[in-house]
């Protein structure tokens, strides 16, 4: 009876070419073998939609989730049957507009997935940063027999630094700095030095233009230089790629661990949960 009514319940489903149920985990979006699933955590929300974006930032298609079709708890998923080449994503939600219980949702605003892996932030006008779209990206990387150190306790030495500020001066000496690659370059120094392992300060993806005033020696606009108002905390941040290519961050990242573990370096991150770039 279970099955059948399930069954039903299918039939009356509009027809939507290549646009399944998917599935409440992984959240964030997962490859799976014949397209992609997209999963996002919403207690409070009362509808949501999955945006997919071009190149130039135009709205390909928004897909309207079901509530009793896309959604298991408080999770909102579906799956795309479909190559997504070149494509962007971003999340609409709509619900209670009440600041003073926290929820302030706005269904005309584009939302960035919290499990985003690659984000793009583009320069907005005037300096501002344009609404940030989730990349959706071939993830392969060959690790080869990659692992952590794994140093003893007792053993270990910790510096601590910053991406750009270890790698961005010319004394540095570097081909790429301010990139996870001019750190690459700096693993002989960091050897020398006898350190076991590298703290980096905050290397997700943070809004550098989030800071509205003027620097009062120079007159030029503030920027977020220690990042540590993330707005994902799980896709590198941008502007520490070294490329322009759109995800070229998360390559690069990757690359520099592993380059840092070949050298009997471990890696340590900064994480920051207590404040990010939404600010207010």
């Amino acid at each position: 009876m279970a099955g059948r009514q399930a069954a039903d319940v299918e039939d009356l489903l509009p027809v939507r070419v290549g646009v399944d149920r998917g599935t409440p985990l992984p959240l964030g979006l997962s490859e799976t073998c014949d397209g992609f699933n997209f999963a996002v955590f919403s207690r409070h929300a009362t509808a949501m939609s999955l945006v997919l974006l071009d190149v130039d930032d135009r709205i390909v298609e928004s897909i309207a989730l079901l509530p009793d079709h896309h959604r298991t708890g408080d999770v909102w998923h579906v799956h795309l049957a479909r190559p997504l080449p070149g494509i962007a994503y971003a999340w609409r939600a709509d619900g209670p507009h009440a600041p003073d219980e926290g929820h302030r949702f706005d269904p005309g605003r584009l939302l960035l997935d919290p499990y985003a892996s690659a984000i793009e932030l583009r320069p907005g006008p005037e300096g501002s940063t344009a609404v940030p779209r989730c990349l959706v990206l071939d993830h392969r990387f060959d690790w080869s027999d990659d692992r952590p150190p794994r140093h003893a306790w007792r053993d270990t030495v910790i510096y601590e630094t910053h991406v750009r500020g270890l790698t961005v001066h010319p004394s540095s000496v570097t081909s790429s700095p301010g990139t996870f690659l001019g750190v690459i370059e700096k693993i002989p120094y960091l050897r020398e030095l006898g350190i076991t392992a590298i703290e980096l300060m905050p290397v997700q993806a943070f809004n550098t233009h989030e800071i509205d005033r003027n620097d009062s020696t120079s007159g030029g606009r503030l920027r977020n230089y220690w990042g540590y108002n993330p707005v994902a905390l799980f896709a590198p941040h941008p502007g520490y790629a070294g490329d322009a290519v759109p995800g070229a961050a998360l390559h690069a990242f990757k690359t520099m661990v592993l380059e840092l573990h070949r050298a009997g370096i471990e890696v340590i991150l900064d994480v920051v949960f207590n404040h990010t770039g939404e600010a207010g």
